[in-house]
């Protein structure tokens, strides 16, 4: 839990790249070494460890499994068939020259600092010399229908809250200006005496300043939404120091020749075949950019962005070293989620906020543009920025590390000899390899040797809970134009494919498509794995009907369910889940192979499988009293998701129990399950 509030302290290795919905390390660590350890856990998890084996994870997402088996010495297989899930990984693994790699990234941000830095200036209002933004503040418009002006779309006025600045700025439409008030102040502006208080949008309605006019603003645009620029926040390194709180300011006349300067730029710009012209496709996240009248990826981006983003791809491309060049592409794929017009600011922390701060592209009508170059040792979301977390993710990827606490402090414990970096190799690895095998392709096509897994581990797409390859495309687009002459999955021109295993309303995928694809691969996992080997998985939905799928992959695939356990999945301050009472916790389903559990329950010399003991009601009690005692009291989401995985677990312990065939179809296998889930959850609430 103390991990998932702050997952890239604990985790450094997710730095890497921005992937979705990750679970903790901790856990997969904790699994394999209960697993394989010889110790205890609670010796094994704070030493060094080292033992041959082939751990494989069909849906490696962010490589958490991938990262953790490496690190106690096993060979790892990885499959995911988004190309992005399969570079992150890649690059994480993969060994690289430290100090060669930060050498590189400061020379690409000098040259790309000589080429467009002028753009991010600005003149400091109290030295008037020429100083860093580090911010630009853009407000959509819209034109009124009523009087035909530009309308500024402010669904508040408020720039920065009295907490991490003395005084609270706002700025007034009418005098695109910006003035400060105490906290207690009347917010009314001092020229025109206009109410600060509140934005002229709400609830998808603009009321014109100009006139008066009230309409919905998304029907009068007719195409991408334009911004106007109404407030920078600076830093001036010769008064910054002096200055209470932060530096903003109104643009200014240059500020404003500056964005000229940028549209200039960007039209005659050498490097235009590097900026994307893909559309945006339909689905189920995109629909909402096509709401707002966003057509093509290059629409989320200013002139300004198109230009710098282009010439920093440009300079990318032309590295020599290719291990350099993979490594600052890899950059250059996660800083653009900082780099916008969907990133917004923080009025309280006074910092720009990624698009993928929820699991979605939201469009706020208050828009953040950052310092592409970035400003070294100040702000954050710039290239400089991301050299130095790439960099800090690959060290320790070198040399991992736990996070224990004392009395408060936090302490680091080092854990000698492990590594997550390893050889990528291009077949199926030995045990005593220690390599990685990292594949791009339907996991249930995989090629494998027989009885060649000591274990599964894996968190799979939890039915249609985050659409990964229509929020991957965002930088997808961006990165195939460096590497699609290299990397053979970057030639396609979408993340997109039909083995994809999401549920999506607008493409049609169901939860019998999510079945049959989730049955395939679990049927082929286990066709891989040795004799009494686990397969262990984790999954959290808020419907009981998205449980029917895994139900039916674990029979299919000679499954019997030998444990269900909680284990903290999400931080609840989240913001895509905040206030809506989902639970942080998963489910970890332990499986294995029903004639082994059944030859091991009967021979008194055979290893021992654990059995869930008591009834549905009854474990959910332990679960909850075992969260309580970790200090976490459980909610009513967390307790509804913990009661679909007791049930799903004990569904396919009967269905296993009888006659299962997985050759019926999917539709009546399904219907199996439900009966059974059904039978289950009316006896589960009718138990003391």
């Amino acid at each position: 839990m103390r991990e998932k509030q702050v997952q890239q302290s604990y985790r450094p290795i997710i730095s890497i790249h921005k992937w979705f919905a990750r679970r903790p390390g901790s856990v997969f660590r904790s699994l394999i070494l209960s697993e394989f350890a010889e110790k205890e856990l609670q010796e094994a998890y704070w030493e060094g460890n080292r033992f041959d084996g082939v751990v494989a994870d069909p849906f490696m997402g962010g490589g958490t499994t991938i990262f953790e088996s490496l690190r106690v010495g096993a060979s790892a297989v990885g499959c995911d068939i988004n190309p992005m899930a399969y570079w992150l990984v890649r690059q994480a693994v993969d060994p690289i020259d430290l100090d060669a790699f930060r050498a590189a990234g400061r020379q690409v941000f000098d040259e790309l600092n000589s080429r467009v830095g002028e753009l991010y200036k600005t003149a400091c209002t109290s030295c008037d010399r020429e100083a860093d933004v580090k911010y630009f503040l853009w407000v959509k418009t819209c034109a009124c229908p009523g009087c035909g002006g530009l309308t500024s779309l402010f669904p508040g006025y408020r720039v920065a809250e009295s907490v991490r600045h003395p005084k609270e700025v706002f700025t007034c439409p009418a005098c695109d200006v910006l003035q400060e008030f105490a906290k207690g102040d009347k917010k009314a502006c001092a020229s025109c005496g206009l109410d600060l208080s509140q934005g002229n949008t709400r609830r998808g309605k603009t009321v014109c300043l100009d006139c008066g006019t009230e309409f919905a603003h998304l029907k009068e645009m007719g195409g991408p939404p334009q911004h106007r620029l109404f407030a920078i926040e600076y830093q001036c390194s010769h008064c910054y120091a002096s200055t209470p709180g932060r530096q903003f300011k109104s643009p200014d006349g240059d500020d404003h020749r500056r964005l000229r300067q940028a549209d200039e730029l960007r039209a005659a710009s050498p490097v235009s075949d590097l900026i994307p012209d893909e559309s945006i496709p339909e689905g189920d996240e995109t629909n909402r950019l096509h709401r707002w009248g966003y057509s093509h990826y290059r629409e989320l981006f200013s002139s300004r962005q198109q230009f710098g983003l282009g010439i920093l791809a440009d300079i990318i491309r032309n590295v020599g070293d290719r291990r350099m060049r993979h490594a600052l592409a890899t950059v250059f794929s996660d800083f653009l989620r900082y780099q916008n017009l969907l990133c917004r600011y923080d009025t309280y922390a006074l910092k720009c906020q990624d698009i993928f701060s929820v699991h979605g592209y939201p469009v706020g009508l208050v828009a953040c543009e950052n310092n592409l170059p970035g400003i070294p040792r100040v702000g954050s979301g710039s290239f400089i920025h991301f050299v130095e977390k790439f960099a800090k993710a690959k060290k320790y990827a070198q040399a991992p590390y736990e996070t224990t606490h004392n009395r408060g402090a936090k302490k680091l414990v080092p854990t000698p000899g492990e590594s997550i970096e390893a050889a990528v190799v291009s077949a199926e690895p030995r045990p005593a390899d220690r390599a990685a095998w990292l594949n791009c392709s339907p996991s249930h096509a995989l090629d494998l040797r027989a009885e060649s897994l000591d274990a599964v581990f894996t968190d799979p797409p939890y039915f249609d809970n985050v659409q990964y390859a229509e929020l991957m495309d965002f930088c997808f687009v961006w990165l195939r134009r460096i590497l699609a002459d290299e990397v053979e999955p970057f030639r396609r021109e979408s993340t997109r494919t039909a083995f994809e295993l999401t549920g999506n309303r607008t493409l049609g995928r169901g939860l019998d498509t999510f079945t049959r694809g989730l049955s395939e691969v679990f049927v082929r996992m286990s066709g891989a794995m040795k004799r009494g080997a686990p397969f262990a998985f984790t999954y959290h939905h808020n419907d009981a009907a998205a449980y029917v799928p895994l139900v039916v992959a674990m029979l299919d695939a000679g499954f019997t369910c030998t444990a269900v356990l909680p284990a903290p999945a999400e931080m609840a301050a989240s913001l895509h889940i905040a206030g809506t009472n989902s639970s942080i916790l998963d489910s970890v389903f332990v499986c294995r192979k029903r004639e082994f559990v059944a030859s091991a329950t009967s021979a008194p010399s055979a290893p021992s499988v654990p059995h869930p003991r008591g009834s549905i009601a009854a474990a959910v009690r332990r679960d909850v009293a075992s969260m309580k005692t970790a200090g976490y009291e459980c909610t009513a989401g967390d307790i509804a998701c913990l009661e679909a995985g007791h049930v799903a677990g004990e569904a396919v312990r009967r269905l296993a129990a009888g006659e299962w065939n997985p050759h019926a179809p999917v539709e009546t296998r399904m219907t199996a399950v439900r009966a059974t889930v059904d039978s289950l959850v009316e006896g589960f609430h009718r138990e003391p």
